[in-house]
């Protein structure tokens, strides 16, 4: 058991700081995405980290599928997903996997609880304030982190797109998008490292080509 304190440990710190952020975000930022009052914005240091608060159907950084039907099938994919991947950590465990694996695959899979929880839950528990109807499994993603590192403009003659604002980084995500993205990347950039098999051993011994000796 002791090999699994690791990723059990990472997995609940994970979950329960995306999940007391999201709570204190959903109860302290007024939310009324409408033509006359935005999503409202709290600047946390200088002008490149804010917490804005918005919420989506969807996948990681704000993208969607169409539809709760839609949405519905992601919550699925992901509870599947996320128990296959439960699965995986286990065996991976028993087979002495190296730990910076099994740390990322913790990672990825507590984002993946962290914005489950959202999905199927949210629309239930903070139907009171919410601006959207829905119930179980219909529940919206909370986002809050934005970190507009630069914020320009495109030149003249920049095609399509010139003359017009220019972000980055844009997207809003939450915690758990961070793990995951953190997980993922790592793994990315370390695969050789975690994947490596150990050099066979080198077969010692008499020289098989050495003749015995001959009768005079």
């Amino acid at each position: 058991m002791k090999k699994h304190i690791l990723p059990s440990s990472i997995m609940l710190l994970v979950i329960a700081l995306d999940q007391w952020l999201k709570f204190w975000v959903k109860g302290s930022m007024d939310y009324m995405f409408n033509s006359r009052q935005l999503p409202q914005d709290i600047p946390m240091t200088g002008d490149w980290f804010h917490l804005h608060f918005v919420e989506n159907n969807g996948m990681a950084f704000g993208l969607e599928m169409g539809g709760e039907t839609g949405k519905l099938f992601l919550t699925i994919f992901r509870i599947l997903a996320v128990g296959f991947g439960f699965w995986y950590l286990n065996r991976q465990l028993k087979n002495q996997a190296h730990t910076g694996f099994v740390v990322c695959v913790a990672l990825i899979i507590a984002g993946a609880v962290g914005n489950i929880i959202d999905s199927v839950f949210y629309g239930l528990w903070f139907a009171d304030v919410n601006s959207y109807q829905a119930g179980l499994f219909q529940g919206q993603v909370v986002d809050m982190l934005y970190f507009p590192v630069v914020e320009t403009h495109y030149p003249s003659w920049f095609p399509f797109w010139g003359g017009e604002d220019f972000t980055f980084f844009s997207p809003v995500f939450n915690l758990a998008d961070a793990s995951i993205s953190v997980g993922v990347v790592t793994l990315v950039l370390f695969q050789n490292l975690f994947f490596r098999k150990p050099k066979e051993e080198e077969l010692e011994g008499p020289d098989i080509a050495a003749e015995s000796p001959t009768e005079p």
